[in-house]
């Protein structure tokens, strides 16, 4: 079995520091990059461009790792270099190192179950099929961990999931991809000084009907 890389989590109040890792989820390679798949890869990517912040490939956490300053100290910003299901192994590595509780970690991904142009924040709770999530909870020992969550939209049919999270959204779908991560880039500054409540309420009011 994998090792795992337990910390014990805590509910965030408003004493608390902000998110010490964000995380976007995504495939290596080229033939990947543009899928949806990896929108929150391109969430962290385009985040870490607006910080200065360089990723850099780095063997211990089997991924490439930026970090930015925050006002509570350092954040890490962590793109798995691993394929989707073994998106734990980079997170728990980073986390255990650095002792970054389950409740300090912020991982950008994909969803099926939003329309593109949503994006969602939420902690906790199940993984609805997702390999990269339930990776991480198993290697974290738990699913309380925050989540931003990037609408792709649904095939509408189970059996073409996988061709469809691996393949390129359409241009009218990239646009709007690319709208939710342009909103979720507006609140992630709230989310790093730990103001969790107040980046999900501008997340959440700013979705369209």
């Amino acid at each position: 079995m994998p090792p795992r890389f337990f910390i014990p989590s805590q509910r965030l109040n408003h004493t608390m520091p902000g998110i010490k890792l964000i995380v976007g989820l995504g495939n290596p390679g080229r033939e990947y990059e543009s899928t949806r798949h990896n929108a929150g890869a391109w969430l962290v990517g385009r985040f870490a461009a607006r910080s200065n912040a360089a990723l850099k490939k780095d063997a211990r956490y089997f991924g490439t790792v930026g970090r930015i300053d925050g006002p509570a100290g350092a954040v890490f910003l962590l793109v798995p270099s691993t394929y989707m299901n073994a998106s734990g192994r980079s997170v728990g590595a980073l986390a255990g190192f650095f002792k970054i509780p389950s409740a300090e970690i912020l991982v950008a991904h994909d969803d099926l179950d939003f329309a593109p142009g949503t994006a969602k924040m939420k902690l906790g709770g199940g993984v609805a099929g997702h390999n990269g999530l339930k990776d991480i909870a198993a290697r974290l020992g738990t699913h309380d961990f925050w989540r931003l969550r990037l609408g792709i939209g649904h095939p509408g049919e189970r059996d073409v999931v996988v061709d469809y999270v691996l393949s390129k959204p359409s241009q009218d779908d990239r646009i709007l991809i690319e709208s939710s991560i342009e909103r979720a880039l507006e609140v992630l500054p709230l989310i790093v000084a730990g103001d969790l409540q107040g980046a999900m309420l501008k997340l959440h009011t700013k979705e369209k009907p």
